[in-house]
């Protein structure tokens, strides 16, 4: 096989250590060095310093947790990063040391026979890092909103088959009359209910007879307050997502016009893929990539499975959402 990197170094990352192998030279001449750093900030620059001083020019590491991404932010500006598929550069069964593994890597790599990840630029990690905690904060707000239908449904309050949106407008106003004294009279809850919701205010009154103890309004407040301050939360990283999507208001604009893809999704897109799709060769390789396209893997003219890979769960729930 040819050497493709006649300079370049693996690096097997741990949460406490650093080690790394670099193979520098041509093939008859091959110089190996390997160096155990600790993970601390300024043994990061000092590792860098150690990789500049050696030539290296090429770097390849596995993407192990999130172990890898204070040591890619410090080394991107300065070599070419290969972050690779850990499960894709399995070393051959046997004796394995960090050693053995920093060396396979860096072989690998010098042959051009890693695959590299795809790792978007930093303003697309950020964007990423706000969806993605959008998202479970929206998974806990939901929890919550239906953690206090489960307590009402407890004391036979049955309001949530009344009203199709307990949350909305009219079910806000109720509840936060039924949580100051356990009860509402007659004349507040016309005073709450407004629109078609009118057309139902007998139902409503009939719903609201329960019997609530102090406990369950005790986890009622509770969940409230949850709500309140999620609810808060989510305005604030809507913000700063709104900040972010500033510098592709052209994407997002293209993005939109596709049947069922809000504002919400495009930015959910944008944060997983880019928008840069030099990243991908063919719309089939992005398919795969995000876990969309069917598996193939044949074996002696048969088709075993067309399973679909995992991909990139939070592209694919997305897309699927929007479908």
């Amino acid at each position: 096989m040819d050497v493709l990197y006649h300079r370049c170094a693996g690096l097997d990352v741990h949460a406490e250590t650093i080690v790394v192998c670099a193979l520098l030279g041509e093939e008859e001449h091959i110089q190996k060095e390997i160096e155990t750093f600790p993970t601390f900030t300024k043994d990061l620059f000092r590792l860098l310093k150690w990789l500049e001083d050696r030539g290296v020019t090429h770097i390849a590491m596995e993407s192990t947790g999130v172990y890898w991404k204070p040591v890619f932010n410090i080394l991107e500006d300065y070599f070419d990063i290969t972050l690779a598929n850990a499960q894709r550069i399995k070393n051959v069964p046997g004796r394995k040391t960090d050693v053995s593994d920093a060396e396979w890597i860096a072989k690998l790599l010098r042959y051009g026979l890693i695959e590299k990840s795809f790792v978007p630029p930093a303003d697309i990690r950020e964007l990423r890092d706000l969806t993605r905690l959008r998202k479970k904060w929206i998974g806990q707000l939901t929890a919550e909103k239906n953690r206090i239908q489960k307590v009402l449904e407890c004391s036979n309050i049955k309001l949530s088959s009344v009203i199709s949106d307990v949350f909305g407008a009219s079910g806000r106003k109720l509840l936060e009359r039924l949580m100051k004294r356990g009860y509402i009279e007659e004349q507040e809850i016309d005073a709450c209910i407004h629109g078609r919701m009118k057309g139902k205010r007998q139902q409503i009154r009939d719903s609201l007879f329960g019997t609530l103890t102090n406990h369950q309004l005790f986890m009622i407040r509770q969940s409230w307050k949850h709500i309140e301050s999620l609810e808060s939360l989510l305005r604030d990283i809507e913000e700063r997502i709104d900040q972010l999507l500033q510098a592709y208001k052209q994407e997002m604009g293209l993005l939109v016009t596709i049947p069922g893809v809000k504002k919400e999704t495009a930015a959910v897109i944008i944060a997983e893929i880019g928008v840069d799709m030099g990243q991908f060769p063919t719309s089939q390789h992005l398919a795969s990539w995000a876990g969309v396209a069917p598996g193939n893997h044949e074996s002696a003219g048969k088709r075993k499975s067309t399973r679909t890979t995992k991909g990139n769960p939070h592209i694919k729930s997305a897309l699927c959402e929007a479908a």
